[in-house]
């Protein structure tokens, strides 16, 4: 759980969101470390060596949920990952496609993953990254992603913002 659950989502906030993000600092060095809200533990952001990803957005849980529901609740999350994407792509152009079919894969093997890669695996954040970089007056790359671990869990929007190229991983 995020806590973004129970907001509704609004493009502009989730616009303004990602601008925020991308002009405040990311972690030089360090590990990466999972932030929560005070009082309830919901995760806020998690900061590692040279990114930040948040959440923008968390739908209802799904639990109970079948058929058209489900589907018009999926439908919603990706129209909120399109909206979104829309207006960061008429302010930095088109977005790249970066698959996280790769970074999956390799978690699942055991074997090890760049900290970014490996910070969104831990979130469970496997949703293609739609990528627009390098931009800001600091070069940074932005990325954002609808994610669902599992078919009850709620659908989460996430942002990311690095100092360093969010590129696709080769696939071995």
């Amino acid at each position: 759980m995020t806590a973004r659950i129970g907001e509704p989502f609004e493009t502009a906030r989730a616009v303004a969101d990602v601008l925020a993000l991308l002009d405040a600092p990311v972690p030089a060095a360090g590990p990466t470390a999972g932030e929560g809200e005070p009082v309830t533990g919901e995760w806020t952001a998690t900061r590692g060596e040279g990114f930040v990803i948040v959440p923008l957005w968390e739908s209802e849980g799904l639990v109970g949920v079948y058929e058209r529901a489900w589907t018009d609740a999926e439908e919603a999350a990706q129209g909120h990952l399109d909206a979104l994407a829309a207006e960061l792509a008429g302010r930095w152009g088109p977005g790249r496609r970066v698959a996280m079919h790769v970074p999956l894969f390799r978690k699942q093997a055991g074997e090890p993953l760049p900290p970014l890669f490996q910070a969104l695996c831990d979130e469970e954040c496997y949703g293609d990254l739609s990528v627009w970089g390098p931009v800001g007056g600091a070069p940074r790359w932005v990325g954002v992603s609808v994610n669902q671990c599992d078919g009850d869990a709620p659908m989460i929007l996430v942002a990311v913002v690095s100092d360093r190229a969010i590129v696709e991983l080769p696939g071995r």
